[in-house]
């Protein structure tokens, strides 16, 4: 990859009014203080800033993107012939709608690009325009875990990786995707320490207080299937599930409840929603265990024995397949939360809300 002129690595943020103020403004302060802040902060002499970064979009009139920030594109995409690196923000989509045909000036740029060398990356709903783009084809990608099913139904060629925070994919790993909305800090110490040092990421980070989403995006998955609308007895069956997950045999019971034999009812079930129903029991015990230990309240094993494990090792080692967290570890990154003193008069009341999964 060939360097701009002045050596340093241009960057280029791909933004539309689809794109929220955190993540374009978070990567062009952090990016564009690198090798500046550092030194300024420690020794009251700013340094040279190692990156040049500059706002993309389709033209560069003025926009308000998420939350009506003002963005003032600083180049307009026909006038960029190259760059060392190309970030698309997120751009906001329905998981149920898939961007097609919404961004032709944007993926027809990311081509260009891609295919003139650059390292192109994404944060969080980025990935769709990529894949719309046609770049990500036959290749795995990171992405915020709530689109997981729209890349299934509408991009079958990527392989959408729900559990990674970042993701580096395609030749020379010039493809870099990320997950959720927060996941654009591990995107630029990524790229901090791809283009600049590890030295000079470990003092971002520093500066920043971030740290990386080591392991990965499970622990955050909200497992919430769609209700079908196209099998009716399979949309009784989930409601049921929902209502009866701590029963002994769910699924024996559900099917002889149903009036089919237990293997028609799976091989259903599985048509309807890509899962069997005992894999969709243990997704809804889960997650249901998931909302007991947030509250700090229960034991791990009486939480477990509450959704329908009377085996501690057995529900262990089903959490962490799918949390990617043991029990306890997830007690203790999110009963912190609940631990926070906060006034009576001023608590929300939530006592209306029905669970996740209801």
């Amino acid at each position: 990859m060939s360097l701009h002129p002045d050596k340093r690595p241009r960057v280029h943020v791909l933004a539309s009014a689809e794109t929220s103020a955190l993540v374009l403004y978070g990567l062009l302060d952090v990016l564009g203080s690198v090798g500046a802040i550092y030194s300024e902060v420690t020794t009251g002499n700013p340094g040279e800033p190692l990156f040049s970064v500059k706002v993309a979009a389709e033209n560069r009139d003025p926009f308000r993107c998420f939350g009506h920030v003002i963005v003032e594109p600083d180049e307009a995409l026909a006038d960029i012939e190259s760059t060392d690196i190309a970030i698309v923000c997120d751009m906001y989509q329905p998981i149920d709608r898939p961007p097609f045909g919404l961004y032709r000036a944007e993926t027809a740029w990311l081509r260009r690009m891609y295919e003139g060398g650059a390292l192109v990356a994404s944060v969080c709903s980025g990935s769709l325009i990529l894949a719309e783009a046609g770049l990500l084809d036959g290749m795995e990608t990171a992405g915020h875990w709530c689109y997981a099913q729209t890349f299934r139904d509408y991009y079958p060629k990527v392989v959408m990786r729900e559990d990674l925070a970042l993701c580096c994919a395609g030749p020379d790993e010039r493809i870099i995707t990320t997950g959720a909305v927060s996941a654009w800090q591990d995107l630029a110490l990524y790229l901090i320490a791809r283009f600049c040092g590890h030295e000079h990421a470990v003092q971002t980070a520093n500066i920043y207080l971030f740290s990386e989403h080591a392991e990965g995006q499970l622990p955050y998955v909200v497992s919430t299937p769609r209700i079908q609308s196209t099998d009716a007895a399979v949309r009784d069956a989930q409601i049921w599930i929902a209502d009866n997950y701590a029963t002994h045999n769910p699924v024996g019971k559900l099917a002889h409840k149903i009036g089919l034999s237990q293997r028609n009812f799976t091989r259903r079930f599985r048509a309807a929603t890509g899962i069997t129903p005992l894999e969709y029991v243990q997704l809804i015990r889960v997650e249901e265990a998931k909302q007991l230990l947030e509250t700090g309240r229960l034991s791990i094993e009486d939480a477990g024995y509450a959704v329908g494990y009377d085996d501690p090792t057995s529900f262990g080692r089903l959490f962490k397949r799918r949390t990617g967290l043991t029990p306890a570890a997830y007690r203790r990154k999110f009963a912190t939360l609940t631990a926070i003193n906060i006034p009576a008069q001023t608590k929300p009341d939530f006592s209306q809300l029905s669970t996740r999964t209801r």
